[in-house]
């Protein structure tokens, strides 16, 4: 029964840290998606590899990594304050962080579609 009181009294501790893990693993997917959309665009517009294309392929390139960050760094945010920190200055901070995040991920989709979500899908 020790164990168990134990491991029970060590479980905020775990669950801080995975959310911890994957607030900086949230950062390190937007850092390294950026850096990979960057270099990847200018070797094209080196002429060493593929076309030399717009910047469209770029913008939406980092988009979705944008995307991806946000989404994970979403996660880790609802898992820290409902199973670690829940009160109701946290539960509203939150809240807020959730709404600022999905606007900038619904603005995101906006700009990598180039459309609204109301308009009919462009055809190449």
């Amino acid at each position: 029964m020790m164990v168990m009181d134990d491991l029970l009294s060590s479980l905020p501790y775990w669950i801080e840290a995975v959310s911890l893990l994957l607030q900086v693993f949230g950062v390190a997917v937007i850092i390294v998606g950026i850096a990979a959309a960057t270099f990847g665009y200018l070797i094209g517009k080196m002429g060493w590899r593929g076309s030399s294309d717009g910047i469209s392929p770029l913008r939406i390139r980092i988009g979705k990594t944008l995307l991806l960050g946000l989404e994970i760094l979403v996660a880790a945010d609802i898992i820290k304050t409902v199973t670690v920190e829940l009160n109701l200055v946290n539960l509203t901070s939150l809240g807020l962080l959730v709404v600022i995040r999905t606007m900038l991920s619904w603005t995101l989709v906006v700009e990598i579609e180039e459309r609204w979500p109301w308009q009919k899908e462009k055809r190449d």
